[in-house]
């Protein structure tokens, strides 16, 4: 049986809201729980349900789309947005967007954004229906989904609210934490050296005096609060 989808779409113009509850009715797993203009009861809506896909303008007069998306970023709800400015686009993609839909909105490109979310989902149930437990997860970064591979990280680079992921292949920049992508590492194969640097311990070379040489002749420091467990360690 098809899974239904969530779905809110909230927008303060009536005819975007009347157009996107169309489009919305033409696609056959989204179930419609709200569209209207009411920020408030989008709100309490999604404090209410988990996996939600919200269809959200920025541009709105009582609360903004930035920071509804704000407001409710640690519940589990995906946004695709729809608004006539595309400068906010860098901004909005700090939060779990899909898609950014530019108007004026046509029925193929919102079909695009939905089935861009249902690809985004099938890859984790894929991935969390496995047999064998994968050591691989993925990540959303630049618009893209990334499959990351442990054995393929250089090195991991904090940036403020950022982080750049360094591969053999790739510099991928994602909006996490240092704290949560530890998280997502096979657990004693990976030390934290510093604030702004993760590394694969299998990768060290040298250990001298506050810094590592990694493969490659990558030299990091070792942050103050880091040193004495990692020199521990190698003791």
């Amino acid at each position: 049986m098809e899974r239904l989808i969530k779905t809110i779409i909230l927008d303060d113009e009536p005819f975007a809201v009347r157009l996107l509850k169309d489009y919305a009715g033409k696609v056959s797993n989204l179930n419609i729980i709200y569209a209207g203009s009411d920020a408030y009861k989008a709100l309490e809506l999604l404090k209410e349900y988990d996996n939600t896909l919200v269809f959200i303008d920025l541009q709105m007069p009582e609360l903004s789309g930035m920071e509804i998306m704000q407001m409710s970023n640690n519940f589990q709800h995906n946004f695709i947005i729809t608004s006539a400015y595309q400068e906010y686009a860098l901004d909005a993609f700090k939060y779990k967007v899909i898609d950014f839909l530019v108007k004026p909105i046509s029925f193929q490109r919102f079909y695009e954004s939905v089935e861009k979310y249902l690809a985004w989902q099938n890859s984790f149930k894929a991935a969390s229906n496995s047999s064998v437990k994968s050591r691989d997860f993925y990540i959303k970064a630049e618009r893209k989904v990334y499959r990351i591979i442990p054995e393929e990280i250089i090195y991991i680079e904090g940036l403020k609210d950022y982080i750049r992921i360094h591969t053999k292949n790739d510099k991928i920049i994602a909006h996490e934490n240092m704290k949560d992508i530890i998280e997502m590492l096979p657990k004693n194969e990976f030390l934290r050296i510093h604030r702004s640097y993760i590394i694969p311990s299998g990768k060290i070379k040298i250990l001298e005096g506050n810094s590592i040489c990694l493969d490659g002749d990558i030299r990091l420091p070792i942050g103050e609060t880091y040193r004495k467990v990692i020199k521990a360690r190698f003791t």
